[in-house]
């Protein structure tokens, strides 16, 4: 894995759900359940995602920060409000 970021989506059940966005470095490969399992190996269950998705490169502002809003917005389109 080349770099990752975690935000929340909307979840019926808990309000919000743990989402990993992952870009990965060339030629190396890994799975949803590879990740999710590497981070319940290391982490508290309720840091664990619970999904993941893959992108190629993630959203940054000019001076590098990963722009998190772009990334929840996907998620969030129709809701009144970006938290449940």
């Amino acid at each position: 894995m080349a770099e990752a970021a975690v935000i929340g989506i909307p979840d019926d059940k808990w309000g919000e759900a743990v989402k990993a966005i992952v870009v990965m470095k060339p030629g190396k490969q890994a799975t949803a359940t590879d990740i999710i399992n590497f981070t319940r190996e290391r982490i508290a269950g309720f840091k664990t995602p619970k999904s993941v998705d893959f992108m190629a490169a993630l959203p940054r502002n000019p001076s590098g920060k990963i722009l998190r809003r772009n990334l929840r917005e996907p998620y969030w389109a129709g809701k009144d409000r970006q938290v449940n």
